[in-house]
Parts: structure tokens; sequence; C-alpha cells
């Protein structure tokens, strides 16, 4: 099983400490650098955070560097980390412009990128962008199909209900053959059947091991009805709020997770450092 790591950069966050923050999680091991994403947050919100008994954001978040800037900035301080978005939230951007951001991060970065793609959750950041909240789940699926056409056809175009794209140029391609991996996030069932019809793989969050298994046993189901099978997915786990310790590390690599994502919040080296320290042994690394 692989280490990833989630860090999030912010207005507060110097832009040295992102360059030197990419080289010390590479140099220290781990598979993988994500990070998330939402382009506004609200004093105020009617909307339920999903990962918070309280229904709110922890920490009170009051803003976040563009995930693809970051990430472009990360890849020119590092040469071989993969990096992530975890996760993009496909249908509050336009497509064109999304799938331009990430064949150029894959193409900058020599082919590292690996794309975790959602649907959202706070439906004033779609009001605030002029964007149908209620129609995001079909517009995300459509999107990422628009996307791959861009990413893999000598001259694309593609024909849907929400995207109309005649026959153009579109260069340069990802470096990945196919494009990046795209990883849904999500632990609904909608969001399984999005893995499972769509996906190269899962983003599942703050799941213990008992959860996850429930989870990928539900989506074997769901791949079997597709002509699929778990062999053809990546499986990463952000555990989020839930322990992570030898027993449960030993755990998610029994039931079948590819990458364990661990929290590697910090504001400085220091911080970082003594938080990866705190994580080595337990994670294998």
């Amino acid at each position: 099983m692989k280490i990833g790591a989630t860090l999030a950069f912010n207005h507060r966050t110097p832009p040295a400490f992102i360059a030197e923050a990419g080289r010390i999680v590479e140099e220290a091991g781990f598979h993988a650098l994500w990070v998330p994403e939402h382009v506004l947050f609200f004093l105020e919100y009617e909307s339920t955070y999903p990962y918070s008994s309280s229904g709110r954001i922890p920490g009170e978040p009051e803003g976040l560097l563009d995930p693809f800037t970051a990430l472009t900035f990360v890849a020119a301080n590092t040469s071989h980390i993969r990096l992530g978005t975890g996760i993009c939230l496909v249908p509050q951007r336009q497509p064109v412009y999304t799938a331009r951001l990430v064949a150029d991060l894959d193409y900058l970065s020599g082919g590292r990128f690996d794309f975790g793609v959602g649907i959202g959750w706070l439906a004033e950041e779609f009001d605030a962008l002029c964007v149908s909240f209620d129609a995001r789940a079909r517009r995300c699926t459509e999107y990422i199909e628009a996307m791959r056409a861009l990413w893999t056809q000598a001259e694309p175009s593609f024909h849907g209900e929400t995207v109309n794209i005649r026959r153009c140029h579109f260069n340069p391609k990802p470096v990945q053959a196919g494009g990046p991996r795209v990883l849904f996030g999500g632990e609904s069932e909608p969001a399984l059947r999005r893995v499972a019809s769509h996906g190269n793989g899962w983003y599942g969050f703050n799941l213990d091991p008992a959860g996850v298994r429930t989870k990928l046993a539900r989506l074997d189901e769901l791949l079997r009805a597709e002509g699929r099978n778990r062999s053809e997915l990546h499986i990463a786990i952000g555990p989020n709020s839930k322990p992570v310790n030898a027993d449960t590390v030993a755990a998610y690599r029994d039931c079948g997770v590819d990458q364990l994502v661990v929290a590697l919040m910090a504001g400085n080296t220091d911080g970082l450092r003594r938080r990866i320290d705190a994580v080595r042994s337990v994670v294998g690394l």
C-alpha cells in the first residue's frame, strides 16, 4: 500500500514554504501530494459539510490556493512525487478550461498528475458561480467524458447535453496515455456508481477500515454490472478523523486500499517535519 499526503495551501502560506513542503514530502518517501479545492468560503451557509458532526467545515477556512496553480508550483520544485487534486469540483468549472489545466499540469510535471474529482456539497458556492447545484452530478460525468475526448482524440469533438465542442485542435495532450486517471470522490451510492461507470479510481474519505470494506463490497457489485472489476481501479482513502495507527494501517491494506492519504497540515517546515516524523513509523515509510 502506498502512502500519500494531503496539504492545504492558503493566503497565509508563504510561497517558499509551498516549494519546500513539496520537496520535504517527496524526500520523506510519500507517493503523492494531494490538495483540496474551494474557490469561496462563507461566513454563514445552510449547506451541510458531510464530514463533521457540526455540519461546518473544521477550522472555518477563509481561502485556498487554486489546486492547479499550487500543484504546478510544487511540480516545478519536485521530480517524482505524484500530484493530485483531492478533490477538484468539476461541475463548478468550465470543462474545456479544466481539461486544459489538467493536460498542462500533466505535461509540465512529466505525467505525474492524478485527477481526483467530485460533485461538491456547498450550494452557496455554486450559486455565487451562477452554476446549477441540482444538476451537478450529470454535468460532472459529462464534463469528464468531454475532457477525455479532448485528451485522446487527434482532432477532438464532443456533443452532449451540456457540452458541445466542434472539431478542434487541443494541444498539448497529457503525457499519460488516455489522460490522467480520474478518481471519483464520495461515499454515497450515486458516487460509487460514478466510480463504476466512469472512474479509474475511487477516493473515499473519512472512512475507517470497516467502512471501506463495506463500500468496496458494494463497488465490486456495481463494477460487475458494468463489466469491470476492481483491478482496473486505484483505491485511495483519506482517513480524515479516523485513527491512523499500526493496526488501522494494516487493516486498510488488508481490505484492498492502494493508497492511504494522511493529513500533514502544517504552516512551516519545522511543523511539517514534526508531523512527518509522527506518522512515518506508523505508516511504514
